[in-house]
């Protein structure tokens, strides 16, 4: 198993990964740090049960190498980290374990930041920050931002609007049709975001009893089982759920014209990219597309400000602009021309920086952060 650990390391270039545990408290944590070239490694912390450890690590190590890329896409001076709790959200939480997390996270002094992710909310982050300064996502009374979850799915909204501006010449989302798949946080925020723009919403999500609580409240909303969801006939497919959902079984049941949504890590492998290219989807980077949570928490940093915070997300609708030129350009798969725009951005500063600290120039700063209590 070690063995295989570290091919994963050398595999998706991480600088350091650690383990954690504390078996009173029942807590077994994994952060996994990718790149500090732009900055301290900034990514949620994920609670979920794992068929085993090295499947854990593998996600782990996954979704940190894709926050290097969101926030180097996105313009931020962050690197990119993620963590892991292995357990089960609904029945093993504790204030006891969020806070030895938040120990775990402190002792990383600064080269990690945390903040929720799937299966942790903003209240697990309260016990978090308890122990660390290293936490974003806090209420605001504390001087953080809450939730992130709406912004990210403002985010997905200019996403959306890009692509159809790629493939009509206009932004103007009504009368568009959009399946979404999972109505989570993120999900359901977009969902009323495009009600509000006059789209036509096709949804599903494993939980039955909120598809119907939906149904009921926006009775204009069409809900289809969790395995429909692939083969429906509409313009736009949003997935906000888990990951690896373009993969060689749904493929060929997709007929959308355009992927765009705000899960992580959508294409099971890279070369479905390609795929998707040559059956004529457009396809919306996730790390792209869904960066409005990113730069939501990136905000707290230097003092959160809301309207700040949203015009940046906005910026999300140019930079898809421009992975889309540039893949138009070099004839390559939007997520190739994603990780080509990321890549150029850090190597850009890393050779800007070479020339003043020498040939391992470090992190670029060390964020300081500059809360006040609202209390």
């Amino acid at each position: 198993m070690a063995l295989e650990v570290f091919k994963n390391l050398e595999k998706y270039g991480h600088e350091q990964l650690a383990l954690f545990t504390n078996k009173d408290l029942g807590l077994r944590a994994i952060v996994a740090i990718h790149n500090t070239t732009l900055g301290p490694a900034l990514g949620g912390c994920r609670m979920w049960t794992y068929g085993n450890d090295l499947e854990a690590i593998e996600d782990c190590l996954r979704l940190s190498r894709g926050m290097t890329y969101k926030a180097a896409a996105a313009g931020l001076n962050l690197g990119g980290g993620k963590a892991v709790i292995v357990g089960d959200s609904k029945t093993a939480k504790s204030e006891g374990l969020f806070r030895a997390f938040g120990r775990f996270v402190e002792s990383l002094n600064g080269r990690y930041i945390t903040a929720e992710d799937v299966g942790t909310d903003v209240n697990d982050m309260e016990y978090v920050y308890m122990e660390t300064r290293y936490v974003t996502g806090v209420t605001q009374a504390h001087g953080g931002s809450g939730d992130p979850s709406p912004v990210t799915a403002y985010g997905v909204l200019q996403g959306i609007k890009a692509c159809i501006h790629e493939t009509r010449g206009t932004d103007d989302l009504k009368g568009v049709t959009v399946a979404i798949q999972g109505l989570g946080n993120v999900g359901y925020n977009l969902l009323k975001h495009l009600l509000d723009e006059g789209a036509k919403v096709v949804a599903t999500d494993i939980d039955h009893e909120r598809c119907e609580k939906i149904a009921k409240d926006h009775k204009v909303v069409e809900i289809v089982k969790p395995d429909e969801i692939f083969a429906v006939n509409t313009e736009v497919f949003a997935p906000c759920a888990m990951g690896a959902i373009v993969n060689d079984d749904t493929l060929p049941k997709f007929t959308f014209k355009i992927i765009a949504g705000g899960a992580n890590n959508q294409l099971k492998e890279d070369r479905h990219g390609e795929a998707l290219r040559k059956k004529g989807i457009l396809y919306a980077p996730d790390y792209v597309i869904n960066a409005g949570g990113l730069i939501n928490v990136y905000n707290e940093l230097e003092g959160y400000d809301r309207d700040r915070a949203l015009r940046m997300t906005r910026g999300i609708y140019y930079n898809l602009l421009r992975t889309f030129a540039i893949a138009k350009k070099s004839d390559i798969p939007t997520n190739a021309a994603a990780d080509r725009m990321a890549e150029e951005r850090i190597e850009t500063v890393a050779r800007s920086r070479r020339a003043f600290l020498g040939a391992n120039p470090g992190p670029l700063r060390q964020l300081e952060f500059r809360r006040s209590s609202t209390t």
